[in-house]
């Protein structure tokens, strides 16, 4: 007896709760950011349509031009040292887990508890770390003779942004480790056996067959990075809070979404209409940018 064949709509049953959860939480919110981005006035609500004066006064006025190309400059900064930092440590670690070593399951947990931490936590626990009077971290380096290397971690504007991103990276370093030791355990043991039969030393091996072959899992780990430092707020807002402290350095989207569109202590104006357009913007540079890293991942495969 054949098998009655199943209609169309009921793989649809499946797809619709997952696209309609998706709709209301990630399209509607987006599409109503970028209308708003078309109105001014004050409240949470902008009544003024403005069309896209709000985008004109973002590139063009003092002193909106001048705040925008900091956080722009700040956050593409931010990204590259967490790329560089987290995923290449990330892969060095996945890499030596992977050796089957003494012990390599507990150092799987072990690398993924930072991640597991909520970010708030994690940015005061750092923040008191660094303190310049009863921070752990110059009262060690003190200890140790290295109290030439001792800074204001967090009060230079020429390193403050270069130690939330080090932050960062520590935090949200179990997320390429777990992807890349996924990857590397896929990969058939033969094809390693095979290449070490023939003598292919460790590093041949991690050029020849070991990135090539987690080069999709590598292009997934960096667009997770990209979004999550381009849209980053926690760490910044629980180290530096949302003024860019010091001197703006360390101003990012985040921070500076957050001052336009709720307005703050030194400036209780709001302005949601400006906060929709610098939120619409960020949109746009997220989406561009994950659509380079996934074509430039896929002429890698």
């Amino acid at each position: 007896m054949l098998q009655k064949k199943k209609p169309k709509y009921f793989l649809i049953s499946y797809i619709a709760p997952a696209f309609i959860m998706y709709s209301v939480f990630m399209v509607f919110p987006i599409v109503l950011s970028m209308r708003l981005s078309l109105y001014s006035g004050g409240g949470m609500t902008p009544t003024i349509f403005v069309g896209f004066d709000n985008y004109v006064k973002l590139f063009t006025q003092f002193p909106y031009k001048e705040k925008f190309l900091n956080v722009l400059k700040n956050n593409t900064i931010y990204f590259i040292i967490v790329m560089i930092a987290q995923n290449g440590i990330g892969l060095i670690l996945a890499i030596l887990i992977t050796r089957k070593i003494k012990g390599s399951k507990f150092f799987r947990t072990l690398f993924f508890i930072p991640t597991a931490l909520s970010a708030v936590v994690v940015g005061f626990v750092f923040k008191m770390i660094l303190n310049p009077v009863w921070g752990i971290w110059d009262i060690m380096l003190n200890n140790i003779g290295l109290g030439c290397l001792i800074r204001s971690w967090l009060g230079d504007p020429r390193i403050a942004l270069q130690v939330l991103a080090i932050v960062t990276a520590w935090h949200n370093i179990g997320i390429p480790v777990i992807f890349f030791t996924a990857g590397i355990d896929s990969i058939s043991t033969d094809l390693i056996e095979a290449s070490r039969i023939d003598g292919v030393s460790m590093f041949g091996e991690i050029r020849h067959i070991i990135l090539p072959l987690i080069a999709p899992i590598i292009g997934i780990v960096s667009i997770l990075t990209f979004v999550g430092n381009f849209s980053e707020f926690e760490i910044v807002y629980s180290m530096q809070s949302v003024y860019g402290n010091p001197e703006l350095s360390t101003d990012v989207f985040g921070s500076l979404f957050y001052r336009t569109t709720f307005g703050s202590q030194v400036n209780s104006v709001n302005d949601v209409g400006l906060g929709a357009t610098l939120s619409s913007i960020m949109f746009i540079i997220i989406l561009s940018g994950v659509m380079i890293i996934q074509s430039f991942s896929k002429r890698k495969v």
